[in-house]
C-alpha cells in the first residue's frame, strides 16, 4: 500500500522534529521544570527591574550632564572604539588563521586566544602589568628604547580593553568563516587571484555580518571593562576613569550618580542586544 501524502508528511515531521516538535513546545511545561525556570527568570531580571525602580528619574538630567559624567562617558566611548579598532586589525586575521589554516598546535592557539574570556579581569590586568609595565617582560624595552609607558595612561586603557574584548571578535569571525563556503575562495584562486586578494575581494564581503556582530560584541565588552582597566591603567579622572570605574567610585560617595551611570551602561547593553536580535533573539 502506497503511503498517502499526509502519512509521508507525518513521517517527515517525526524524523525532522518539525511541527511535532513545535506542538510539544506549545504544551504545558512540567512543574519540576517550570518552577526553577521561573525562579531563574526572576533572579536574572529582578536586579535590572530594581535598578529602574530606584533610578532618580527627576534628577537624571542634572546627574548625566555633570562634567565628571561626561568626562567618563567621552573617555569610555573613545577607548572602547579604539579597542574595537585594534581588535578588528588584529582579530580578523587571527580568526582567518584559525579557521582556514591547518597548522600544528592550532587547538592550543585557539585555547590561548579564548583564555581572556574565562580569565578573571583582575588577573588579566596583573598579567598586562607583568608584560607591559615599566619593569615588564616587554614594557622595560618599550620604556628604555622608545620611551613608551603604557600603564596608567589612556593608551593603557585601550590595551586593557582590547585584551579582554578581542576574543569575542575572534570567536564570532571564526564561526562565520567556518560556515562560509571555501569554494568561493578556491574559485578566485583558479582565476589567478592571490590568497590575500581572494580574502579581500571574496571572503571579507561574505563574512561582513559576522565581523559586524563581533565588532559590536567587542565594543560592548570594552565599554563595560572594569577589572583589567583599574589594575593596568588605574582610576584617574579625565585620563583613565571610564564609565564602570566612575560607577564604582560614585557608589561610595554618591549612589544616585552611580545608578544614573549604570542606567547608561544598561541602555547600551540593550541597544547591543537589539542590534544582534537577528542572531540571538529570533525564534526558530
Amino acid at each position: 500500500m502506497t503511503p498517502s501524502p499526509t502519512d509521508r508528511a507525518g513521517a517527515a515531521d517525526t524524523l525532522t522534529g518539525g511541527p511535532r516538535r513545535r506542538r510539544a513546545l506549545k504544551g504545558g511545561a512540567p512543574l519540576p521544570l517550570l518552577v526553577p525556570a521561573l525562579i531563574g527568570l526572576v533572579f536574572l531580571t529582578l536586579p535590572l527591574v530594581a535598578l529602574l525602580i530606584r533610578a532618580p528619574w527627576s534628577s537624571m538630567p542634572d546627574l548625566l550632564t555633570s562634567s565628571e559624567v561626561w568626562q567618563a562617558l567621552k573617555l569610555s566611548l573613545l577607548c572602547a572604539t579604539a579597542a574595537t579598532a585594534v581588535s578588528l586589525v588584529l582579530g580578523v586575521p587571527l580568526a582567518w588563521l584559525l579557521a582556514r589554516v591547518d597548522f600544528p598546535g592550532r587547538g592550543l592557539v585557539r585555547a590561548l586566544v579564548t583564555l581572556p574570556l574565562v580569565l578573571p579581569p583582575v588577573v588579566g590586568g596583573v598579567a598586562l602589568l607583568m608584560a607591559l609595565g615599566r619593569n615588564g617582560v616587554v614594557g622595560q624595552w618599550l620604556d628604555s628604547w622608545f620611551g613608551i609607558t603604557l600603564p596608567f595612561t589612556t593608551t593603557g586603557v585601550v590595551v586593557a580593553e582590547a585584551f579582554v574584548a578581542m576574543p569575542f571578535l575572534v570567536i564570532s569571525v571564526e564561526g562565520t568563516l567556518r560556515a562560509a563556503d571555501p569554494r568561493f575562495e578556491e574559485a578566485a584562486a583558479t582565476l589567478g587571484a592571490s590568497r590575500f586578494t581572494a580574502f579581500r575581494r571574496v571572503t571579507l564581503p561574505l563574512i561582513a555580518p559576522g565581523i559586524a556582530a563581533g565588532a559590536v560584541l567587542a565594543w560592548a565588552r570594552a565599554l563595560g571593562e572594569f577589572g583589567a582597566t583599574i589594575t593596568f591603567a588605574g582610576n584617574f579622572p579625565g585620563r583613565t576613569q571610564t564609565m564602570p570605574l566612575a560607577v564604582y567610585l560614585a557608589l561610595q560617595n554618591d549612589p544616585q550618580t552611580a545608578i544614573a551611570l549604570s542606567l547608561v551602561l544598561l541602555a547600551v547593553s540593550v541597544a547591543v542586544l537589539a542590534g544582534l536580535r537577528d542572531r540571538w533573539m529570533t525564534a526558530s
